[in-house]
């Protein structure tokens, strides 16, 4: 299943247009100041292999969050056990998008975990000691990341260099934690 955007103004993608002819370097201190020299635009790309779908949406243009398409990022973060969505912070996804340019690699983001239920965290921390009680995966503030040809260590040092939130580093299992919590960083 692919979940796309489908109502964009004219105006919107002639700007999505001439984006594509910018490129940022990735020296900007935050996800929101790397955003804004890529152009009036703001896309998502990824792939979940819990649930076999992807997603390819421009969900913000001219300073504006598309609703269209933060209901279907919404969508694809639910938590894949149960089926339960959740409001998705803007700032994760702003953080996730920033750090996909960084990256400058044409594969998507695989995501692992978004949105956690109170039932899915109770279970996962019920059968391992690194889950948190008060995750921000129960907020739709954190997601666990990976991405083809890009190592543990890439991933986690461009979103650390987004200065925007909290980068977990879990090379062991593969994926890097990003949420739009206090800036700090663990793992290794």
């Amino acid at each position: 299943m692919t979940l796309k955007t489908s109502s964009i103004s004219r105006r919107g993608l002639l700007g999505a247009f001439a984006a594509t002819a910018i490129t940022a370097a990735p020296t900007y201190s935050n996800a929101a100041g790397f955003l804004r020299g890529g152009g009036d635009i703001r896309r998502l790309k990824m792939y979940s292999g819990r649930t076999g779908e992807s997603i390819d949406t421009i969900y913000w243009i001219e300073g504006q969050y598309i609703g269209e398409s933060m209901t279907e990022v919404n969508r694809f973060f639910r938590d894949w056990r149960n089926g339960q969505t959740h409001q998705i912070d803007t700032r994760t996804i702003d953080i996730i998008a920033a750090t996909q340019n960084l990256l400058d690699n044409d594969q998507p983001y695989t995501l692992i975990s978004g949105y956690r239920s109170p039932q899915t965290n109770a279970m996962l921390r019920a059968n391992s000691s690194g889950v948190a009680r008060n995750s921000l995966h129960l907020q739709g503030k954190a997601s666990d990341l990976r991405m083809q040809g890009r190592s543990v260590q890439q991933m986690a040092r461009a979103a650390a260099s987004c200065s925007a939130g909290g980068v977990g580093r879990y090379s062991g299992s593969n994926f890097v934690h990003v949420d739009c919590g206090p800036v700090r960083a663990w793992g290794s």
